[in-house]
């Protein structure tokens, strides 16, 4: 039997209450507490109780349904308390922009709201936190406020650098959306009038007007009914708003970045992310790098959704909670510290860092008739002509062009882990547009899965002084346009992956300026989950000479050392 705490009222340091259900087993004996936070309502969360688990492409997998499984928590031997953040939900106060970084910091309340449940006569004064997506970023903003009752934490699939989980390489990205509206497979926030514009509180109406008409001077924007009219109408649309308002990195995305506020964390973290997630496996990684107590990193195996209501790694989860909240001492730190599931091999490998082997960066090059070698091509431009393909835009064409390199099929192995680059020489008709990578794994059957991808806004190729041999970093501070016609070297960011490519298999790569709506990749993830298309003609050149080496740069395992 689960008793149920329904809508207990936790008060906040400034006078507010937020709204809160609490679920443990019967009986009077305190327990630890996992708590869950987020603005996705605890009444949503709820349902977990009731609904089978939905795998995507379910129409009833719900994204929002992150806080865990109750039973399964209670069954542990925890308490369960799910509560609704700031301004959503049953709770009181204001929201104000996205993670309510114009607002009292959510790091602050969940600090008072921790404390709170460690209190209560139900709880033994240990507290741990619980939940994937917006209930794991909300797990580090609450660790970097130090609260003296939280004792560990169990990070899936969280966002970490806020402006990359938005735009990808500077292009824009349509999932934020999704979460935030409910849109295309999501609840969406569970908002009332308490949430705020943090551009509308910041900016007098004549600022907001004048970045409003520079917005929709981006032809991109401007051929897209969603965004047109939210920048026309941004009430009842206040985080979207934001985020559209600032397709550049800096203070606004930088404030309450998770990354940068990580360096304050000092209790044990446990990290989870599932490949083809390549946008929050970077985040993930980064924010491991930059943990100083005791961690562990998990990669996990494809397909990179999982259920909803979630529940999956709850046997890992109960393991690391066992451990720090329970003190049972169940081998799980005698582990290694890094954890990854090698996709092509489907095993596991383990180490104390990421990549969890030795790699060695080594170029495959583009070459003519489609093909990829680890070659460079011997012949100039004048017979070496370019490749190419012209994008008309998707207003009045269904059809996404692109253009396809692969190798030949593997005679042996290989095996490629960690973060790759690829070196483009493309020239292009206009200011803008976008590079669109996606590296596959084909079997010799022609089934295909994803490997990981790259996406760069043209005007965004700056690189920074972080950037090394294979491992670009773009500043994405500010945006040069394109001198139409002159041919740029762009170096697009791979994201991390761990991916064996067995004898007969073939490495894949396809390049495009917008994507397929639906795919293999695609259709597992939700409705929303592309990104803002090219709104004008292209016509891009793609050069691979040997003037212009155009070129992947991987990780590739490096051979053992001779004994």
């Amino acid at each position: 039997m689960i008793v149920v705490h329904k809508d207990l009222r936790v008060p906040m340091r400034d006078g507010a209450h937020m709204a809160a259900d609490a679920y443990h087993a019967k009986g009077d004996t305190p327990r630890p507490a996992l708590i869950a936070l987020s603005p996705y309502g605890k009444e949503l969360q709820a349902l977990a109780l009731t609904m089978p688990p939905q795998r995507r492409p379910s129409p009833l997998w719900d994204g929002c349904i992150e806080a865990g499984d109750i039973a399964r928590v209670v069954k542990e031997g925890y308490v369960h308390v799910i509560g609704d953040v700031r301004g959503s939900g049953g709770s009181e106060g204001e929201h104000i922009g996205n993670y309510n970084a114009g607002g009292v910091p959510l790091g602050q309340d969940a600090y008072d709201f921790i404390e709170w449940v460690a209190a209560q006569p139900w709880c033994n004064g240990s507290v741990g936190m619980i939940g994937i997506s917006y209930f794991a970023s909300m797990q580090i903003f609450a660790a970097a406020e130090r609260p003296p009752s939280l004792k560990a934490i169990f990070v899936s699939g969280g966002h970490f650098d806020f402006y990359e989980t938005t735009y990808h390489g500077g292009i824009m990205w349509f999932m934020p959306r999704a979460a935030r509206e409910g849109r295309g497979g999501d609840s969406g926030w569970a908002f009332t009038h308490r949430h705020k514009s943090r551009m509308l509180e910041t900016y007098p109406e004549e600022e907001i007007k004048r970045r409003v008409a520079e917005r929709l001077a981006d032809p991109d924007v401007a051929a897209w009914p969603n965004l047109v009219h939210v920048l026309n109408y941004p009430i009842h649309h206040e985080s979207w708003f934001d985020i559209i308002m600032n397709p550049l990195d800096g203070e606004w995305y930088e404030e309450q970045n998770p990354i940068n506020l990580a360096k304050n964390i000092d209790i044990p973290v446990y990290l989870q992310i599932n490949q083809g997630r390549g946008w929050t496996v970077d985040g993930t990684i980064e924010l491991f790098d930059v943990l100083q107590g005791p961690k562990k990193l998990e990669i996990g195996p494809y397909p990179p959704m999982q259920t909803r209501p979630w529940v999956d790694d709850h046997d890992t989860m109960f393991r690391w909670y066992d451990y720090w909240l329970k003190g049972i001492d169940n081998g799980i730190m005698d582990e290694p510290a890094v954890k990854v599931h090698v996709e092509g091999s489907r095993q596991w490998a383990t180490g104390e860092h990421w990549p969890v082997k030795q790699v060695a960066y080594r170029p495959v090059y583009l070459r003519t008739r489609g093909k990829l070698a680890f070659e460079p091509e011997p012949y100039g431009p004048e017979h070496a002509h370019p490749d190419g393909f012209y994008q008309a835009p998707l207003t009045i064409t269904d059809k996404v062009e692109k253009v396809t390199w692969s190798t030949e099929p593997f005679a042996q192995m290989a095996s490629i882990h960690g973060v790759g680059a690829a070196h483009l020489f493309v020239a292009i008709d206009q200011d803008d547009t976008n590079l669109i990578l996606r590296l596959w794994d084909e079997a010799p059957t022609g089934k295909r899965q994803l490997v990981t991808t790259g996406f760069l806004k043209a005007s965004h190729r700056e690189l920074d002084e972080r950037t090394t041999e294979g491992n670009p970093y773009h500043p994405h501070t500010r945006s040069i346009a394109v001198q139409a016609g002159e041919i740029n070297e762009y170096v697009v960011r791979l994201s991390p992956f761990a991916n064996d490519f067995r004898i007969g298999h073939k490495l894949v790569v396809e390049l495009m300026c917008n994507e397929p709506l639906v795919d293999e990749h695609n259709s597992l993830l939700p409705p929303d989950a592309y990104h803002l298309p090219v709104g004008r003609p292209v016509q891009h050149s793609i050069y691979r000479d040997a003037t212009h080496l155009s070129r992947l740069v991987l990780p590739f395992v490096a051979p053992p050392a001779p004994q």
